[in-house]
Order: C-alpha cells, then sequence, then structure tokens
C-alpha cells in the first residue's frame, strides 16, 4: 500500500513555503530539514526527549519531531532563527555565548528556543522554573551550571532593559490601563 502523500503551504520564520509530494506521517521535523533545508532544527532523537528540535508553533514551545508537518499547515512555525532581533532571544544568545554555555553548539538552538519562550512568558522567572522549564532539552556535552548560569544573566539583562525603558519614560501595561 502506498503512503498518502500531500502538498500545503507552510509557513516558517515568516517565509511561507510549498511542500511538495510530503508523506502524509511526515513529521515537521523532517520536513523542515529535507524538504526546505532549515538545518537550525537540529535532528536528535526524533521522540521529543531532547528539545533540540524545539520550535514555536503559533508561539507555543513545541518539538517539531512530535508535531505532523501536515498539521503545521494554517500555523506560524517559528525557528530560532525567525525569533524576533531585539527581543528576549538576543540577551539568551549573548547570555549563552558569555557563559560558554555550550561547547558543542548542537544543542543551543533548542535551548535558545525554549529559554526565549520561557522568558518571554515569565520574565522574573525563578530557580525552579527556569529547571522545569528546561526539563525538554538535553546537553550531553556540559554540565548545566553554565546554561543555568547563562539563563539566569538572560532573566536579570531582560528586567535591567524593562526597567531602563520605564525610566526612560516609557509606558507601562499597568500605566496605560490607567
Amino acid at each position: 500500500m502506498t503512503a498518502t502523500r500531500l502538498s500545503y503551504p507552510l509557513t516558517v520564520d515568516g517565509v511561507t513555503w510549498r511542500v511538495r509530494d510530503a508523506p502524509l506521517t511526515a513529521s515537521l521535523l523532517t520536513v523542515l530539514r529535507e524538504q526546505l533545508g532549515i538545518t537550525s532544527v537540529k535532528d536528535a532523537c526524533e521522540q521529543g526527549r531532547c528539545g533540540s528540535c524545539s520550535v514555536l508553533l503559533d508561539g507555543t514551545l513545541v518539538t517539531a519531531c512530535t508535531v505532523l508537518a501536515a498539521d503545521a499547515s494554517e500555523c506560524r512555525v517559528t525557528t530560532v532563527a525567525g525569533l524576533p532581533a531585539g527581543g528576549p532571544a538576543d540577551a539568551v544568545r549573548r547570555a549563552f555565548a558569555e557563559a560558554g554555555a555550550v561547547q558543542c553548539g548542537f544543542c543551543a538552538p533548542g535551548f535558545v528556543v525554549a529559554v526565549t519562550d520561557l522568558l518571554t512568558r515569565r520574565p522574573s522567572a525563578g530557580e525552579e522554573e527556569i529547571r522545569t522549564g528546561l526539563a525538554g532539552n538535553i546537553c550531553r556535552c556540559t554540565g548545566y551550571g553554565r546554561i543555568l548560569a547563562a539563563i539566569r544573566a538572560a532573566a536579570a539583562a531582560g528586567a535591567t532593559a524593562a526597567a531602563g525603558e520605564v525610566a526612560a519614560g516609557e509606558t507601562t501595561a499597568g500605566e496605560a490601563a490607567r
């Protein structure tokens, strides 16, 4: 029996691609890497256990290996390359580099997506929240000490930037509501 094959649009990092003749059972990870050539999404466990293929699907953190690509056809897929410049992702990348948080770099894209998602939702995340937020990401090269230090630094940089904006006269959401 021949597997069903589909063609559909897939929006990745703001660009709409045309996926052609993909197996119905193809994961988002497979389509991103093999059909679209987007290799910043890493292929490691293919079981949703390591976080190397973490992406945002309509703003929700998912592992691309556990999502059928056809199911993502009406969604916005954001990879590490599509995270907005000037936002939390920049602070996360900078903190990871400055702390020496990764050695080989294979896990870095998944960590950056996951940490950016965490700090976007919870800018002042505490130690327990950080550890829980990273539970789905694995680094096989380092201990997690430098990774945790980088996340704390990125969170502090975000808090400092937010405080600077308010001090410079920016209106906060709470003030705007008054």
